[in-house]
């Protein structure tokens, strides 16, 4: 079987799986790497091969430019505390536990060690949020699992840069320290001038096919730019979106937004689903090459590895959570965290596309590749579907289900614009400023009246008049009445009316 003919085969398991997960409420990562293994054993699957600077930037970027669109400014700000002892110092003390093991267990020289610690150490943006997508969990928890799942690539990359380029080099010398002391604060500078520039060109090419291609053209000339200078490449991504990010909300045009949101998910999607078909067939043929005394060995190194991502994880958040609860000097002006959110933050350990990708790009020549690319498919394995299955029932059994409060803030926050626009017309007169008035006080009633026993039956009847436009829509196609343009702009026009009808459940595009 070809590569294409195997990749159709993972899309089409992938979309069945995707429905199974959706009603067992099962993360979708977790669906994604059983499908990998399945294909992978599969008689006939192809060897593939990957170039590693390409792995990276293929597989790593999109994944960022995505997350760090929808994370905002204040939210770093305000969470840098827990955010930096998650993506900075969670990271680096994962990372030590893991190499001190390959050293003592796999025998690895110290930077091989070092650089499967890099690979093993980070969770996943993507398989948080997929996670995170199908549990009620309070948002502030969610808020900083988002942050670190997008800011501890940085530490995780810069480590496993540091033990590639000792491998290249032989040694640590001053040129290389240098190097890793410039990648962070120069990569975050080149991204924010980069985006700087990049809103003069945007406005040529905005609402034409050639945007979205530009997007993605940026997304990775991005990383590739950074990446040639030798600075990070994953922080002037985060740097290049969020900068981007902060004005598109008022010089993007709505249609192109949705098309644009709506592009980037399913690219997100499609790369998760090639990375875990790619690291399939890779540990097919590791496993393949591997004597039986030799292939134990690596399992047992791979249980133990395991075991200690998760262990450390846990261990070093429930410290964090005693310390910043013992000395509030530390936390700021946040509120304490709970034993129970402690917890739960720990076992939220995904690992996903930055390890699989991170596994693809070392070296051919590197020490021991083999069993660090074989270690690594298994720590994704293993938490996706340990911690990913049993994150649900651990929410509940901590009585933390319910303590989202996005629905409580989406109505205060409707009620807030509805107020803000109705202050426009004050003064204005006469039957055009009636209409909008009496539109924004009833969006404003609505959303201050969410116990209103009456709103079940107004949005069943909006419903219902919206599904009669559409059928009568679809009448008028039929008799030749309307134009292809005229019925693609209406139909738009009814599902932007039905999304806000039916509330935040109906606009959201789900990954299951």
């Amino acid at each position: 079987m070809s590569f294409f003919e195997s990749l159709l085969v993972l899309l089409a398991v992938a979309i069945l799986l995707l429905q199974v997960s959706r009603r067992l409420t099962i993360p979708y990562p977790t669906m994604l790497a059983a499908a990998g293994v399945g294909l992978a054993v599969i008689p006939g699957a192809p060897a593939i091969t990957l170039d590693p600077h390409m792995a990276l930037a293929l597989f790593i970027a999109p994944a960022l430019v995505d997350a760090a669109f929808d994370f905002p400014v204040q939210a770093l700000r305000r969470f840098w505390r827990p955010l930096f002892a998650l993506a900075v110092l969670a990271v680096i003390v994962s990372a030590g536990t893991v190499a001190w093991l390959g050293v003592a267990m796999a025998g690895l020289p110290l930077y091989a060690a070092l650089a499967l610690g890099a690979i093993a150490a980070p969770p996943d943006a993507a398989a948080a949020t997929a996670v995170l997508s199908s549990v009620s969990m309070p948002r502030r928890s969610v808020t900083v699992l988002k942050g670190e799942s997008l800011l501890n690539d940085a530490t995780a990359l810069l480590l496993f840069s540091a033990a590639v380029s000792i491998h290249t080099r032989g040694e640590i010398d001053a040129g290389l320290a240098v190097h890793l002391g410039l990648a962070a604060p120069g990569g975050l500078l080149l991204g924010f001038a980069i985006a700087r520039l990049f809103r003069y060109l945007t406005p040529f090419v905005t609402g034409t096919l050639g945007g979205n291609l530009m997007e993605f053209v940026s997304c990775f000339g991005v990383w590739i730019i950074a990446e040639r200078l030798g600075l990070s490449p994953v922080l002037c991504l985060v740097a290049f979106a969020m900068t981007i990010a902060r004005t598109a909300g008022l010089t993007t045009a709505p249609r192109v937004r949705i098309h644009s949101f709506a592009v980037w998910s399913s690219a997100v999607f499609l790369l998760n689903v090639l990375a875990f078909l790619l690291m399939g067939f890779q540990a097919r043929a590791i496993v393949g090459a591997m004597e039986p005394e030799r292939l134990r060995e690596a399992a047992i190194f791979a249980l133990s590895v395991i075991a200690c991502v998760i262990a450390t994880r846990m261990v070093w958040v429930m410290i964090y959570n005693r310390v910043v609860n013992w000395f509030p000097a530390i936390r700021g002006d946040l509120p304490p965290p709970t034993f129970r959110q402690g917890i739960l933050v720990g076992w939220c350990g995904m690992r996903g596309l930055v390890t699989l990708a991170t596994a693809f790009a070392l070296p051919a020549s590197f020490p021991q590749r083999d069993l660090i690319v074989l270690t690594a498919f298994a720590v994704v394995l293993a938490t996706l579907v340990v911690q990913g299955l049993t994150l649900a029932p651990l929410v509940r059994l901590l009585k933390l289900d319910g303590h989202d409060d996005l629905d409580a803030e989406l109505a205060e926050t409707r009620a807030r614009l509805a107020a803000v626009a109705l202050t426009t017309l004050d003064g204005e007169t006469g039957p055009a400023a009636d209409h909008w008035r009496y539109g924004l006080e009833a969006v404003r009633a609505a959303a201050l009246s969410q116990d209103d026993p009456q709103l079940p039956e107004k949005r069943r009847l909006g419903l219902k008049a919206i599904r009669r436009q559409r059928e009568h829509l679809e009448e008028l196609r039929a008799q030749g009445q309307v134009g292809g343009d005229t019925f693609l702009l209406l139909q738009e026009e009814l599902d932007f009316s039905e999304v806000a009808l039916v509330g935040e459940s109906g606009g959201q595009i789900q990954e299951s």
